[in-house]
C-alpha cells in the first residue's frame, strides 16, 4: 500500500487546484482564453503551474517506488515533505509581485536536491534489498 505517497499526493493535488485556478481567474479578469495577452501577472501564474507540472510527477513517481519497495515510512515522509516545502516556496516567489527570486531560487534548489535525494535513495534502498 502506499499510504505516505497518497498523503503526499494529497497534498501536492491540493497545491497544483490552487495553482489553475489562481490562472484560471486571471484569464477571467484579463479576458484571455489563451497565452498570456501581454499580462505579467498571468505569465507568472501561468509558469508557476507549469513549472510544478513538470517537477512534481517525477518526486511523486520516486517516492511511491521508494515505498512500494518496503522503505520505512519516515524515509518517504521526509522527500516528500521536502518536495511540498519546495513546491511551495517556488510557487509563492514566482507568484508573488514583483517576483521574488530568492524565493524562487531557493524553492528550485530544495526541488532538485530533492529529487537528487530520491534518486540516490532509490537506489540504494533498491541495492540493499537486492543484497539483503
Amino acid at each position: 500500500m502506499l499510504l505516505v505517497t497518497s498523503i503526499i499526493a494529497v497534498v501536492l493535488t491540493g497545491m497544483f487546484i490552487k495553482l489553475s485556478l489562481a490562472v484560471i481567474s486571471l484569464r477571467r479578469k484579463n479576458k484571455v482564453g489563451l497565452g498570456t495577452g501581454g499580462h505579467e501577472d498571468l505569465e507568472r501564474a501561468i509558469r508557476a503551474q507549469g513549472n510544478f507540472a513538470e517537477y512534481v510527477p517525477f518526486g511523486l513517481i520516486l517516492i511511491a517506488c521508494l515505498e512500494l519497495n518496503g522503505a520505512p515510512w519516515w524515509l518517504v515522509a521526509g522527500p516528500g515533505v521536502a518536495l511540498i516545502i519546495g513546491r511551495a516556496i517556488h510557487a509563492k516567489g514566482i507568484h508573488t509581485p514583483p517576483p521574488d527570486f530568492s524565493k524562487r531560487v531557493l524553492g528550485m534548489k530544495f526541488t532538485f536536491y530533492t529529487l537528487m535525494t530520491l534518486m540516490v535513495l532509490n537506489l540504494g534502498w533498491t541495492i540493499y534489498k537486492m543484497i539483503g
